[in-house]
């Protein structure tokens, strides 16, 4: 999941998710799928009710191919089930999740899923540990899917998600991923023309670098929620539900460069630390620094970084031969994209006025003048309907539903996923990291997700004090913090 609202600060716990309900009496339970009235109307699962699954639920009865209904819900919180629910019933008539429809806890993907039928959309925003398994058996029901990044955070998982890709695609099945860079629509045309505006991309810088945000932090854990509930509740803080702040924080910049690069890195290095964290017991570093290097020998610099007063930066850029691109101008994708002559953004405008129309004879020397003075080449210029990228990734997964067109992003989000878990796992463990490596380890974070309960144990255990394993860098060089 991608949680949208920042927490207001780094020490304080999330309380709404304090309370974990138990097991939805329907749990376990065959319920029959809602039959759609006799149109075309597609009908919506929602499993995984946070924060960008709400988000996601909210744009898919938005498209312009509708209709799209929302008829069932899953979270392993109710609190959460509920607010979600609460949030969507305000904006949307595109609804009908009764109370039977709603499923609390572990089983509840099947029970929601149970309530579509074949064609159908789920939509999976739970911590991505549970990815595989919620995808098998959406396969299994014969849905199409929208999944939200990350994909993975090892190599067992990744290399199960590429098999799932290939089993949903056989089936015809249509699945979208959450990175929703691929969409927005001046990357897109940013990626037609970058090495045709700046030539061969010889180095990409990418930063994500501001003040903690969401649950990239935590303090201990209190004493009136079980152990698996609270690494939930704060997947952000650990490594095996979320891919930690690295994977989850910095993916879609990771991403979006890898496009324009048309390439991804075959091995990376990376360097990072904790710093005045003082009680805080999560798995993260707070900054990364990571060198990722492609085939031909060209450098792609990502650096990351989750700490108050400094100065944030959350933009990307790509250097090439005759120039250089502004690949998101902030945030993940934020427009406007644009390309330069040469390496320094200049916007000074000319020292003469423009002639008279009538004056031809003026205008070749200035326009020369003037292009002395500006080194931009293009920048993006979208309107009306296609400026959010949440918004193009639905209505681009529906068309391909609707228009029954091979539609299928996991590999692609599978190998992102992988990009960045390498880029962490160098960092946690100070050794160079290969893609092959990543990709092929045989070490899975969390093994036992489709037996997990909340009163079991959970992947990661905490020592007598409250604090959870933290990456040793050149101490612990065989996996990201020390095992028991």
């Amino acid at each position: 999941m991608n949680e949208l609202n920042p927490t207001s600060s780094r020490r304080e716990f999330i309380k709404t998710t304090g309370r974990v309900a138990a097991i939805s009496a329907l749990a376990g339970v065959s319920v029959p799928y809602v039959h759609a009235a006799s149109d075309d109307t597609i009908q919506v699962a929602l499993v995984g009710c946070g924060g960008r699954g709400t988000g996601a639920a909210s744009q898919a009865m938005g498209v312009k191919r509708g209709p799209v209904k929302l008829v069932a819900m899953a979270d392993v919180f109710e609190e959460k089930l509920n607010s979600s629910h609460q949030g969507l019933s305000k904006d949307h008539v595109h609804m009908d999740v009764p109370p039977e429809r709603k499923f609390v806890g572990f089983d509840g993907y099947k029970n929601a899923m149970d309530c579509l039928k074949p064609g159908d959309i789920v939509i999976l925003t739970t911590p991505l540990a549970f990815r595989w398994l919620h995808f098998e058996y959406a396969i299994k029901k014969g849905l199409n899917v929208f999944m939200e990044k990350p994909l993975t955070a090892d190599g067992p998982t990744s290399r199960r998600m590429l098999k799932l890709a290939d089993e949903a695609s056989a089936k015809n099945l249509k699945v979208g991923v959450g990175l929703m860079s691929r969409h927005q629509r001046a990357l897109q045309e940013l990626s037609h023309r970058i090495h045709d505006d700046i030539g061969d991309i010889i180095l990409m810088r990418g930063y994500r670098v501001g003040e903690p945000v969401a649950a990239c932090f935590s303090p201990r854990k209190p004493a009136d929620i079980t152990e698996v509930a609270y690494q939930i509740s704060r997947f952000h803080s650990f490594i095996w539900a979320s891919g930690g702040c690295y994977s989850d924080f910095n993916i879609h910049i990771i991403d979006h460069l890898c496009w324009m690069k048309n390439a991804w890195p075959v091995k990376v290095q990376t360097m990072g630390g904790r710093h005045y964290r003082g009680n805080d017991v999560d798995q993260n570093f707070d900054t990364y620094s990571a060198e990722y290097t492609f085939d031909d020998g060209t450098k792609m610099l990502l650096e990351g970084r989750c700490m108050y007063g400094c100065l944030p930066i959350y933009a990307s850029y790509a250097h090439g031969t005759k120039g250089y691109a502004v690949v998101s101008k902030s945030g993940d994708c934020g427009m406007p994209s644009s390309t330069y002559k040469g390496y320094k953004e200049n916007h000074s405008k000319s020292k003469s006025s423009p002639p008279s129309s009538t004056d031809r004879a003026k205008w070749p020397a200035y326009m020369g003048e003037k292009a002395h003075y500006n080194n931009l080449l293009w920048t993006s210029d979208i309107k009306g309907d296609q400026t959010n990228p949440y918004v193009n990734e639905w209505n681009d997964l529906v068309d391909a539903i609707r228009d029954d067109k091979p539609y299928s992003e996991v590999k692609r989000g599978v190998y992102a996923s992988v990009v960045t878990s390498m880029g962490r796992w160098a960092g946690h463990t100070g050794q160079e990291i290969t893609f092959d490596q990543m990709l092929n380890d045989t070490h899975e974070l969390a093994p036992h997700v489709a037996t997990m309960t909340m009163d079991g144990p959970a992947p990661v255990m905490p020592d007598a004090d409250g604090r959870y394993p933290i990456p040793q860098p050149g101490i612990c060089t065989k996996t990201e913090y020390p095992m028991t």
